[in-house]
């Protein structure tokens, strides 16, 4: 195991406390503060953990002084990309049927922890709430957060968990039902993420999980 001096070791922490916490502590401050979830609101919301997520991607530039291949985000194969977007996708797919076959054999509820706010919103304000989610949260909980933890631990596994379990909690306004669902379709991308070295996999992966059921399938649904 490489072992980092005091000021890479410095750095590498401070980029994972952005990677690791800024997402959920923006969301926990319009939470506890009751902020409606307006399309003003929500659009702000948004510009903020965007403009978070420009921090980290400057900070690894000219701080860390690496390339965003360090966080998988090299130029790859489209071809390949594209043919593990779809194993990927079906990977998910199968772990939303056991996530869901959990939450009914537990009895719990499932559903958008704000879901009239949401309800309300028009489309292209949810778009922009789904291409945020697919790019920043893998950004943060699979590209940068393994990638630097495994740099600091040198243990390939923990630094695939800890990411995957921050991820799966920070869902918990949606229940355990959210959690659990959070929890197998995160392990599913990590482990993608951990053999390909692509976050453009999961990148995608995770914006059409989310806005296929969340665009697609309402523009064609019954009134």
């Amino acid at each position: 195991m490489k072992t980092l001096n005091y000021e890479t070791s410095l750095r590498v922490y401070t980029g994972l406390v952005i990677a690791l916490f800024s997402l959920p502590v923006v969301v926990g401050v319009y939470n506890v503060r009751q902020i409606p979830l307006t399309v003003q609101n929500v659009l702000i919301r948004e510009l903020i953990i965007f403009a978070l997520a420009g921090v980290l991607l400057l900070f690894i530039k000219y701080k860390e002084g690496l390339d965003w291949d360090s966080i998988g985000m090299q130029r790859p194969s489209a071809g390949n990309t594209a043919l593990w977007v779809l194993i990927t996708s079906i990977g998910v797919t199968l772990s939303f049927a056991l996530a869901f076959g959990i939450i009914n054999i537990c009895g719990w509820s499932y559903g958008s922890a704000d879901p009239s706010a949401f309800d309300a919103l028009p489309a292209w304000v949810l778009l922009v709430v789904i291409v945020r989610a697919g790019f920043i949260e893998e950004l943060f909980y699979r590209g940068y957060a393994i990638e630097r933890l495994q740099s600091l631990t040198g243990n390939r596994f923990l630094s695939a968990l800890l990411p995957l379990l921050l991820f799966a909690l920070f869902h918990y306004r949606t229940g355990p039902a959210g959690i659990t669902i959070a929890l197998l379709s995160g392990a599913v991308m990590t482990a993608v993420y951990v053999y390909k070295r692509n976050l453009w996999i999961t990148i995608t992966t995770h914006f059409l999980a989310d806005f296929i059921p969340n665009i697609v399938v309402p523009m064609f649904a019954s009134p």
